[in-house]
């Protein structure tokens, strides 16, 4: 995709402070942004936080440049996750960037964002599920088969990561997991989680 300064060479760098809000869900920014360098949470705001978090984006990258491209609203909350340097280019500019493209290079950007639109909106309706739905899901979705026969999950990133994931907070993944081993649902709490009732696992996360 084309560069900011491509659209408007006269674009200024500018910084922002971490817990800064970029966009709202449910909204056109009259704006659209390129992330030159920092980290953006993306989810769902509570009131002054973010409450449930699908992801993140590392600079450099434009922020959520898909629902432009389609002329939808943004499907996310995006926070500033640490301090950024950004540059911004007004939203009409942005799309007659795109007007100016080629016929077929803007037909492969139209299925590129609406692919990246598409997950989204998976990510999203993920949110439904509540934590211990989605924790079960993930760890069934990870499961492996030792020598005896039995299921297991190798933890292979670290916590936070995987509670990034769930769009969950690193104590809500915790507990979740803690309630699981109350519950016997699984059991081990080093690298290694065993899976000791995969079925009421199963019922759990609506499969």
């Amino acid at each position: 995709m084309f560069s900011v300064h491509t659209i408007n060479p006269q674009a200024q760098m500018r910084s922002l402070n971490r817990g800064q809000v970029l966009l709202r869900r449910g909204f056109e920014a009259d704006q659209v942004c390129y992330i030159e360098s920092g980290r953006v949470a993306l989810g769902v705001m509570g009131a002054e936080e973010m409450e449930h978090q699908i992801g993140v984006l590392e600079g450099p990258c434009w922020l959520d440049a898909s629902s432009v491209v389609l002329g939808l609203p943004h499907l996310v909350d995006a926070v500033a996750d640490t301090p950024l340097q950004l540059c911004s280019v007004a939203t009409k500019d942005f799309k007659k960037a795109i007007a100016d493209m080629h016929g077929s290079a803007q037909a492969v950007l139209t299925d590129v964002a609406m692919a990246h639109r598409r997950q989204t909106e998976f990510a999203m309706s993920r949110l439904a599920k509540d934590a211990e739905a989605r924790c079960a899901e993930w760890l069934l979705s990870h499961a492996r088969f030792g020598a005896k026969g039995d299921l297991a999950v190798e933890l292979q990133q670290r916590k936070r990561s995987i509670a990034a994931q769930l769009g969950i907070a690193p104590e809500t993944f915790s507990r979740v997991l803690r309630t699981l081993r109350e519950k016997r649902l699984i059991s081990g709490s080093g690298r290694v989680l065993n899976l000791v009732n995969p079925s009421a696992l199963r019922s759990l996360a609506g499969f």
